[in-house]
């Protein structure tokens, strides 16, 4: 029987190393973000032998997520994503910022890679909203301008 309360449903991501460097640098990034414990699996398994795999628990604005050091095995790619929806540009800024100074790299549309190799989103809370409602023309404009951006400009989004 389980003893820890998990949710039904949660992130898990594979790192071939660093994991949880990876988690403590996510945790130092974002509020209500912690580290809530490693362990190491106490077998040997095809990503090697026991104590070789590393398994870390940690929270991201109150959400959990699990990492594993295990070696090769599929690169991140940008099939999957963590979105981050910001309030101001201010919040937008702040992340983006600090993802980019420990070693990401912008790509496009609000999208940036970690240094670890996993895409994140870094976008305006009000961006469903600004791309699916109300008038067509305007969902356009707002539309081609984020197609132009690299990091995402709320102000110029929402004057479009």
């Amino acid at each position: 029987m389980p003893t820890s309360k998990k949710p039904k449903i949660h992130t898990f991501l594979w790192y071939a190393h660093e994991a949880e460097e990876a988690a403590t640098l996510y945790a130092s990034i974002f509020p209500d973000s912690h580290v809530d414990g490693v362990w190491t699996m106490a077998a040997d398994s095809p990503s090697g032998p026991a104590g070789s795999v590393k398994v870390v628990d940690f929270t991201l604005f109150g959400q959990p997520f699990q990492a594993m050091t295990a070696g090769a095995h599929h690169d991140f790619n940008d099939a999957i994503s963590i979105v981050v929806s910001c309030d101001d540009q201010a919040e937008l800024d702040r992340y983006w910022d600090a993802l980019l100074a420990a070693g990401g790299k912008p790509q496009a549309c609000g999208w940036l890679m970690d240094r670890y190799g996993l895409r994140w989103q870094i976008v305006p809370a009000a961006m469903d909203d600004l791309m699916s409602r109300g008038d067509p023309a305007k969902r356009k404009r707002v539309a081609e301008a984020m197609m132009k951006m690299v990091k995402l400009d709320i102000a110029a989004l929402e004057a479009a």
